[in-house]
């Protein structure tokens, strides 16, 4: 083994270490490299030059033009590759597919050289690739890369630089070497290729892809077949023919992962070839159609106020068609959204896969805070693919809003409430009038044909100021204003009867009995009390007469039975005095209220009837007294 000392120590030149074989190629010796601080525009050669006893390898500088450039494309992660772990595998450089508009040969013969670098796994430094290592696995043929085969610490970054002395063009591409997944035919790591098979066509064929190159012709290969890492044996309408995967008629539970197992033997040493094909189902164009609305149509209308947004969408579906154009747009009074400069129109679209690959387009049109004059537009969606174009306008409409009388309803409700306050004081502060008035308009005379010969029986205590109030007072307003018909039993039993017989027979001709109520009438009322009794039992039981209570004066508290119970079922009408005396005084009108209703003959003044001479009103003074047996 020898080892030499390369240097360039001019621009753009670099500096190795070499360690070559005698005899050895010194493109193909081992080395690291180093980038000369100098480096510019210039080209190296080497030459074998012989000096006894060392055989030395030196470099010719040979100066170049200060305009050597180098296009460095840079990582193309498009080209990422990923192969399996002990398997063969070639990888063309992307410079002649992609980046260069010639091919290798034509590159080789303008005399541009292909060289092959490489950045190991957890490296920073990029290496030249020696492909002269006996035990290298890695060779290289024009513009392809050779492993026999791939191991896992292949991985990194692989770069071809295409150079002659004036001219430099690179690119690197990132190569992953994987292991299959534990039990598994594949690794789930590694995304299949994609191929299309038309839904319902008969005897297609599944191709294993890329194993063209790795055995000569004259080599059977073996190839098994496997449906997601199944192996296929007896499989309905399927069966493998050797490279092929024959289908007899396309169905949509067939879809899924198709890998097939290439095992030759190469130089006494038997490799794999592990490919997948994923087989996607797709609408047969036999069936496919144009453009189909769901949305707009005549059935649904948009109907909005002015100042709402208008949200328009167009839905339409489209069947699978490859390598054909779908488009959907909006148009307002036939013209397209994209050509309206306006801000609050918005247009946004969405889609929605579904089986078979085919689609729904959703693109919806928004104009916010609409005018009346946008809601008065012509709005129509457009559809178009391979198979024809079609349209749909949305019906939009502007809401007919009812007037809203808010200030008027709300005066409307004021005033009703308003009413019914002011109907309510008036009831409560002139219930008795309108009572009254009732009963004098509409009421039903009581007097007629019901047997009775009084309207009132007067029950009072015999004293001198009861007397002259019932007298006085209650008789003349009563007989004389109201024109009813009073039964006071001093001033009209006969001499000489029964008083208990008389009283009661009294009461019964009476339509009412008024109670005068006061303090005496618990002391001294004995026939006072048989009077009470008896229009309370004769209320009770037959219902012919009702009781009256006036309260005289007040009563503290009543140790009687009857009169307990006549004022705690019955309503008491309170003597005022002085207050209780005028015509238009409550007393009065709650009196007449409890009275028999009675059409009046006749009507005096209450005034003429308060003055009325004395003598008319009082009582009788030289009656005999009544016999009480």
């Amino acid at each position: 083994m020898w080892r030499y000392l390369l240097v360039v120590a001019v621009s753009n030149c670099t500096m190795y270490n070499w360690t070559c074989s005698p005899g050895q190629e010194p493109s193909r010796c081992r080395g690291s490299s180093a980038q000369h601080p100098t480096a510019g525009a210039a080209s190296a050669r080497m030459k074998m030059v012989s000096v006894l006893p060392v055989t030395l390898w030196l470099c010719v500088v040979t100066l170049g033009s200060g305009s050597e450039r180098c296009d460095d494309w840079g990582v193309d992660t498009m080209k990422q590759i990923q192969i399996y772990d002990g398997e063969p595998a070639k990888i063309k450089c992307p410079l002649f597919e992609t980046f260069l508009k010639y091919n290798y040969s034509t590159a080789h013969s303008a005399g541009l050289t292909l060289i092959w670098y490489r950045i190991g796994q957890d490296r920073d430094l990029e290496e030249p690739i020696n492909f002269r290592l006996p035990d290298n696995h890695i060779s290289k043929e024009k513009d392809t890369l050779w492993f026999w085969p791939a191991l896992l610490n292949d991985t990194g970054n692989y770069t071809c630089m295409l150079r002659n002395t004036t001219y430099c063009s690179k690119v690197a591409f990132p190569l992953e070497v994987v292991a299959k997944d534990p039990h598994s035919c594949v690794s789930h790591s590694i995304k299949p290729a994609e191929q299309m098979f038309y839904l319902e066509e008969a005897d297609e064929k599944i191709i294993c892809p890329d194993i063209d190159g790795f055995y000569p012709a004259s080599v059977t290969p073996t190839v098994k077949w496997y449906f997601n890492c199944n192996l296929v044996h007896n499989f309905n309408e399927r069966y493998p023919r050797g490279p092929k995967f024959v289908i007899g008629i396309v169905r949509s539970i067939y879809e899924g992962n198709y890998t097939c197992i290439v095992t030759f033997k190469d130089h006494g040493r038997t490799y794999n070839l592990t490919r997948t094909i994923k087989m996607k189902v797709v609408g047969s164009p036999k069936k496919a159609l144009p453009p189909q609305f769901s949305s707009p149509n005549e059935k649904v209308v948009y109907e909005l106020e002015a100042g709402e947004d208008l949200v328009l969408p167009c839905e339409v579906f489209f069947t699978f068609l490859k390598d054909s154009r779908t488009e959907v747009w909006w148009t307002i009074d036939g013209k397209s959204t994209d050509d309206i400069m306006d801000p609050k129109i918005k247009v946004t679209q969405s889609e929605i896969t579904r089986a078979f690959e085919d689609k729904t387009i959703i693109r919806t049109l928004t104009v916010a805070k609409a005018t009346p004059e946008d809601l008065k537009r012509n709005y129509t969606c457009y559809a178009r693919n391979a198979r024809g174009e079609d349209h749909s306008q949305a019906v939009v409409h502007m809401k007919v809003v009812a007037p809203k009388y808010t200030v008027e309803l709300a005066c409307g409700l004021g005033a009703t409430i308003l009413l019914v306050v002011v109907l309510i004081v008036i009831y409560h502060a002139y219930w008795l009038e309108m009572v009254l008035f009732y009963r004098a308009h509409f009421g039903t005379d009581e007097t007629i044909l019901d047997g009775k010969e009084y309207d009132v029986y007067v029950s009072y205590a015999r004293n001198a100021e009861e007397e002259e109030f019932v007298l006085l007072t209650l008789r003349g307003v009563l007989e004389n204003e109201f024109g009813y018909k009073l039964c006071i039993f001093d001033r009209d039993s006969l001499p000489g009867g029964i008083v208990t017989d008389e009283t009661l027979s009294f009461i019964q001709k009476s339509r009412r009995l008024l109670v005068v109520l006061s303090p005496n009438y618990v002391l001294q009322g004995t026939q006072a009390l048989l009077e009470l009794k008896a229009g309370l039992e004769n209320m009770a039981s037959k219902g012919n007469i009702k009781v009256i209570l006036v309260q005289y004066k007040a009563i503290k508290k009543s140790k009687v039975k009857e009169l307990k119970q006549a004022k705690a079922a019955l309503t008491v009408i309170k003597w005022k005095g002085e207050k209780s005396k005028f015509p238009n005084s409550s007393f009065w009108k709650q009196l007449q209220v409890e009275m028999p209703v009675k059409k009046k003959s006749r009507s005096l003044s209450l005034d003429g009837l308060i003055h009325m001479p004395e003598k008319c009103l009082t009582p009788k003074q030289n009656k005999p007294p009544k016999s009480t047996s």
